[in-house]
């Protein structure tokens, strides 16, 4: 499965008022693994910041004068999207700009949608955790997630962060781990194994004490997290009974 962790910037709140993209970040998911193919463009617009977005994104427009505008990139942020499902914080946001953006290169070019499948983990937050904050700090401080490092509100950043706080939101799996993107790139390591044939009685192993508690321990940690444990649907099987020994 390919998903795109996408985030953007704009210089206000609102596309309608002709407010526009700056700064558009992607974190590529093959498997729910980052694959180190990251899309990240600062971009020119043709208007001003609304009040207080500049100290949100620490960008000026100084700083985006030598960059290419959004119809500059088009064609490689689309082929870069084009069909894997999207994983956006308060998706409406972001599609309404994107779409905005596409609008003003032409109406052949569609909308984000055409092309994509769409998950908005702020529903998916809303649905797990109700009548509580869901914003993205909020939701790292509730699931373990590290943004110690969020100082400003950047694309690429919040990428990476949302990819985090997705997975275990989603399933309790641990931090994914950007640190070692050269190592995921590289692609997984495929072991062969041969079995020999088994003759006669298999042997019954049994965990021990010891292995029951680690295992109990890390069910609790997935609960913490994720709010419940896949290992949880399933009952416990009844422990065998002793042997009769022949008289």
């Amino acid at each position: 499965m390919r998903q795109i962790i996408l985030d953007t910037e704009t210089t206000g709140l609102e596309w309608k008022k002709g407010n526009r993209v700056v700064e558009i970040g992607c974190v590529e998911l093959l498997e729910r693994r980052p694959s180190g193919r990251n899309f990240h463009r600062y971009l020119k617009p043709d208007c001003d910041f609304e009040a207080g977005a500049q100290e949100v994104t620490g960008l000026t427009l100084e700083f985006l004068a030598d960059k290419p505008a959004f119809e500059e990139i088009v064609d490689e942020f689309l082929e870069y999207i084009d069909g894997a499902e999207l994983i956006i914080h308060n998706a409406a946001f972001d599609l309404g700009f994107l779409d905005y953006e596409l609008s003003r290169c032409g109406a052949h070019l569609g909308r984000i949608v055409d092309r994509c499948s769409v998950v908005d983990t702020l529903l998916l937050a809303r649905e797990r955790y109700p009548g509580q904050r869901n914003s993205l700090d909020a939701l790292c401080k509730r699931l373990g997630v590290d943004n110690s490092h969020r100082q400003l509100h950047g694309a690429l950043l919040d990428a990476q962060i949302l990819a985090d706080v997705y997975i275990a939101l989603t399933s309790g799996q641990e931090e994914i781990g950007f640190g070692d993107v050269e190592a995921a790139s590289r692609g997984p390591v495929v072991t062969t194994v041969s079995f020999a044939p088994v003759s006669g009685e298999r042997p019954r192993i049994s965990a021990q004490p010891e292995e029951l508690e680690a295992h109990a321990r890390r069910l609790e940690r997935l609960r913490k997290k994720a709010g419940r444990a896949l290992w949880d649907q399933y009952e416990p099987l009844p422990e065998p009974e002793a042997e009769l020994q022949p008289a």
